[in-house]
């Protein structure tokens, strides 16, 4: 390997003055993305156009005979342009190049900065001095600089400068800003990030590491160049080697690419996979549902709970996403998985037969006074109902009889809350948003939860049971007919907040689709969608959206269309919601103005959903819990 002279200083000063921990930093803090902190400095701007405006060189000394790559950290402003690298014997002679190479910014992702790695092939005499030179032509000026260490590095190779309008080049002092033939922790997306495009740095997460037990939020940052090693939740780094969550470690490590404890987890995580089904016939399908698969696997934790995603506010349990991934987990066949997220439930039901909003993942309660939702008294009995008719037939009825206490509480609570129209009391919905009336997020949840907790109990033999929350059922369904059915399914009865997304939980697999509710999901789906091409979860005039898409609203339609015969259209917004899916091929909670993924990334709702919809594109026709 080459080394330039000072790299043994440059080393220590990125010990000494490294980015945070990978994911975290002391404070459990993701890094910041003002910028890398051990290259902080702008040594200076190198944006021009020719010979003129300004360039940059730093000086070293070559120690091998040959030339591979350079590493020099850039910022840009600029979305595309192109950034010319050289490798000098002159400083300021152009025909003393032994290398040259020319960087695409918009290859890069446009407007960003980091690390920038560039392949140069050439023959070095060792103990002669070189010069690296940087020159960028963009559509303006100062747009792109090169940048240099926190401080001034003594004994550090020569600056220079080219400025114009100064005369020429001038000494810029010693700042180290490069490497020559980096290997190892030098290479970026390591310690250090690899060029991270400004859109990469909108989403709070890009993905999971996970032993099984512990889990870890990969960087957006560090998931620029890095890829998941197939079926499994390793990350190959742009450097070759791998980053993974070691069985009992605190946080994750980068390793040689045949590291032993890295290749069993591999092993493991594809034994899982075998041990069901990864619905999707090829392509963005087949590596979309494997990959939300074992981010599901990822977020569950050994006592049931599932977090929504890896990220502060978000690494909570909510009955409701829970409900979808033990749907999404039985019918693929992890039927350990489901029936561990229905026992974390039953267990984490409220003397009122209610549920919390959402529990700390310890299952020791609420994090905070966020009101109750009344929809997961349909969503557990659901997802209970769902799991039986996918489990193995040997013991379910016995596993049944363990969580039957909860179906009944719950259904009994809905059963007694139902006025004299039918309908439930006016409750948050998935919004997490209050309404003054009933809203279609509550009520067809609720139907779907009756119907699956009368079928259930006769089932079990309980007929009683079953007779009582079948007339409730019935009850409810005609108070969505005679208030909800004439406006549409509209977010609320009163009809005056909008359409709202969760019109499709009259479809199946929840309930029987009834008549009319084709158009009105035409005509929802139309308010609703944004020229991304994703939906919000409904157009209420207060609603805080804007153009921002939700995935999980949009797969309601793509899950609700397959459902009921509609397969192209619910197969072409099913591909929508897969090419959304970000570097690592995770898919994110919502979509930007732009299309790319923002806030949390995976989101497990949109995880389940996807592979349910999958599952029925493929031609598996998921089951509806029957009227009684």
């Amino acid at each position: 390997m080459m080394r330039i002279r000072s790299v043994l200083l440059a080393t220590a000063l990125l010990a000494t003055l490294s980015p945070a921990a990978y994911g975290r930093d002391a404070a459990g803090r993701p890094p910041s993305f003002d910028g890398q902190p051990a290259h902080d400095v702008a040594l200076y701007g190198i944006a021009g156009s020719g010979t003129t405006g300004h360039a940059g060189a730093q000086e070293f000394v070559s120690d091998g005979s040959r030339l591979t790559r350079v590493s020099l950290y850039l910022s840009s402003r600029a979305g595309s342009g192109k950034v010319d690298v050289q490798v000098r014997g002159v400083r300021d002679d152009p025909a003393s190049a032994v290398a040259a190479a020319r960087v695409d910014l918009k290859g890069l992702g446009g407007a960003g900065a980091g690390w920038v790695e560039v392949p140069l092939d050439a023959a070095l005499r060792p103990g002669v001095t070189y010069y690296l030179y940087a020159q960028a032509a963009t559509a303006g000026e100062q747009q792109v600089v090169w940048h240099g260490t926190r401080a001034a590095s003594p004994g550090s190779p020569a600056a220079a400068q080219y400025d114009e309008e100064l005369g020429g080049w001038q000494e810029a002092g010693g700042r180290l800003a490069f490497y020559v033939n980096p290997e190892g922790g030098e290479r970026c997306g390591e310690t250090e990030t690899c060029y991270v495009p400004d859109t990469v740095r909108r989403a709070r997460t890009a993905g999971l590491l996970t032993d099984g037990k512990s889990v870890e939020a990969v960087d957006p940052a560090f998931a620029v160049g890095a890829r998941y090693v197939e079926g499994s939740n390793v990350l190959a780094l742009p450097s070759g080697r791998w980053r993974y969550l070691p069985s009992g470690a605190a946080k994750s490590r980068v390793v040689a690419a045949d590291d032993p404890g890295a290749l069993a987890q591999i092993a493991e995580s594809r034994r899982w996979l075998a041990s069901g089904r990864v619905p999707g016939s090829a392509g963005a399908r087949r590596a979309g549902a494997e990959r939300a698969l074992l981010s599901m696997r990822a977020l569950l934790r050994p006592n049931g709970a599932f977090a929504a995603a890896w990220y502060p506010f978000w690494d909570f349990s909510w009955p409701r996403d829970s409900a979808f991934a033990a749907a999404a987990f039985a019918h693929t066949g992890h039927d350990e998985e489901a029936y561990r997220i229905l026992r974390y439930n039953a267990a984490t039901q409220r003397a009122d037969g209610t549920w919390e909003a959402r529990t700390r993942l310890d299952g020791s309660g609420p994090p905070d006074t966020r009101t109750w939702q009344l929809d997961a008294n349909g969503w557990v009995p659901w997802a209970t109902w769902q799991w039986y008719r996918a489990a193995p037939a040997a013991d379910r009825e016995e596993r049944l009889r363990a969580l039957y206490p909860a179906i009944a509480r719950a259904a009994d609570h809905t059963s007694g809350s139902l006025d004299a129209e039918g309908l439930p009391p006016a409750s948050p919905d998935y919004w997490e948003l209050p309404t003054g009336t009933a809203n279609i997020g509550t009520a067809a949840p609720l139907l779907a939860g009756l119907n699956a907790a009368a079928d259930l109990a006769a089932g079990l033999g309980r007929a009683d049971d079953a007779r009582r929350w079948a007339q409730a059922a019935g009850r409810l369904e005609a108070g969505i007919a005679k208030r909800f059915a004439p406006l549409g399914y509209p977010r609320t009865v009163d009809g005056l907040h909008g359409r709202d997304s969760a019109a499709a939980f009259m479809a199946p697999p929840f309930n029987t689709a009834p008549a009319g509710l084709s158009a009105a999901l035409d005509d929802t789906y139309r308010a609703l969608l944004r020229p991304n091409g994703g939906l919000i979860p409904g157009n209420d005039p207060d609603a805080p959206w804007g153009n921002v898409s939700w995935t999980a609203s949009t797969s309601f339609f793509a899950l609700a269309w397959s459902a009921t015969g509609r397969r192209d259209e619910g197969g072409a917004v099913l591909d929508w919601v897969l090419s959304r899916r970000n570097l690592l091929g995770e898919l994110p909670e919502t979509v930007d103005e732009q299309g790319l993924p923002k806030a949390v990334v995976p989101l497990g709702w949109t995880d389940a959903l996807v592979l349910l919809t999958l599952l029925q594109q493929d031609g598996t026709t998921l089951p509806t819990p029957p009227r009684r």
